[in-house]
């Protein structure tokens, strides 16, 4: 596991964005926290997707999907006072848990995660 996918990244691919082409080399060795994979279908459907075409999108990404837990709760909401300042959602801090626990990278299109000091490595792919 060297990544760990935010929903940015993973819209940037599916709709074939600038930066989406890097979010999709690293789909083979990536996860995807179950917060994120919500996010994902529920903009996917706010674009005008059926519920059964984004599920059938999102089980094609063939990545890791990580449940939530009470620990990665933990380290998501001990992340609050950090990201605050950024605006960072829950389903945000549940990526850059999950990175963390995992010892991965985040990957976001987000550039207001590139100035965050957190103990996981950050990539932004726009």
């Amino acid at each position: 596991m060297k990544t760990v996918l935010d929903t940015s990244a993973v819209l940037a691919f599916l709709n074939r964005e600038m930066g989406g082409d890097i979010a999709g080399a690293r789909l083979s060795d990536a996860a995807i926290s179950v917060a994120n994979v919500i996010e994902i279908g529920s903009k996917l459907i706010d674009g005008g997707m059926t519920h059964e075409a984004a599920w059938e999108a999102i089980e094609l990404l063939d990545a890791e999907m990580v449940e939530i837990d009470l620990d990665l709760a933990s380290l998501a909401t001990a992340l609050r006072q950090d990201t605050r300042h950024k605006g960072l959602s829950l389903a945000d801090r549940l990526c850059l848990a999950t990175a963390i626990r995992k010892g991965a990278t985040a990957v976001t299109a987000d550039r207001a995660w590139a100035s965050l000091d957190l103990p996981c490595p950050i990539e932004v792919i726009r």
